[in-house]
């Protein structure tokens, strides 16, 4: 019985990841009915869907939380709860009819190739660092096989050999190419876009803990190559980072 809900579990998991990402598509293309109403809820439910993100992600709530979810279903639980966040932001946004910039007919084409472009480049950025980890997919499978859980390994390749996180910088996309960018979007887009910056320097403090090594020589190899590079972008390829198994 708790392996059949297990394996129910992580199958409605991975479909409502699937639906997520199709309303996700049409929300951020404007696809959604029109609903009056204060901004400010807008403001609340950008900040709802970054805060409870941030906090699972903390190496403190995953040791917390790890005492009820084990470890090949923590994966499960982040992008769950990522997507019914973003479903309570797509079902209560409020619109605004207030246009503070829209791209001229002639130039629509170049927004819509940074669009599709940003779609392609975060799939591509997902396949790089592993799109098992990021809605719990591959932890999940091998606990249905009955593998051992292993420390999962990330080296620097593709996009990650010319900036540190491209699957960011990919969403900023998403959310920065609009051809309509009206006042409710423009809280979207401010909002996240600091939620990304923020949350792109905290991943490098998770990316330094969970990189060391008793010797220490994965962690210093990290710290080297970010000395040398700088923020944001630019670390070495040789350069190969072990990280938990928990999302983005």
């Amino acid at each position: 019985m708790r392996f059949a809900v297990g394996v129910l579990f992580g199958v409605t998991t991975q479909l409502v990841f699937l639906l997520t990402v199709r309303e996700l598509f049409a929300f951020l293309r404007g696809q959604i009915p029109a609903r009056a109403g204060s901004l400010w809820w807008d403001v609340f439910l950008a900040a709802q869907f970054a805060l409870p993100h941030s906090w699972l992600l903390l190496p403190s709530t995953r040791k917390w939380l790890s005492r009820w979810i084990a470890a090949p279903f923590y994966g499960l639980v982040f992008c769950l709860a990522t997507c019914a966040s973003l479903f309570v932001t797509f079902a209560y946004w409020r619109t605004s009819e207030v246009e503070l910039r829209e791209v001229s007919p002639q130039a629509r084409w170049l927004i819509d190739v940074g669009f599709f472009g940003s779609w392609i480049a975060l799939f591509y950025s997902l396949h790089l660092s592993g799109l098992g980890y990021q809605t719990g997919l591959t932890p999940w499978w091998l606990w249905v096989r009955g593998k051992p859980q292993p420390r999962r390994g990330f080296e620097l390749r593709g996009a990650y050999r010319f900036m540190r996180h491209p699957i960011y910088a990919s969403f900023l996309g998403l959310i920065w190419f609009t051809p309509t960018m009206t006042l409710d979007h423009a809280i979207l887009t401010g909002l996240w876009t600091v939620y990304i910056l923020a949350g792109s320097h905290l991943k490098n403090e998770r990316w330094l803990i969970s990189s060391a090594t008793p010797t220490g020589s994965t962690r210093l190899g990290y710290r080297d190559s970010e000395s040398q590079s700088g923020e944001p972008v630019g670390v070495s390829p040789r350069t190969v980072l072990v990280c938990n198994s928990s999302g983005a």
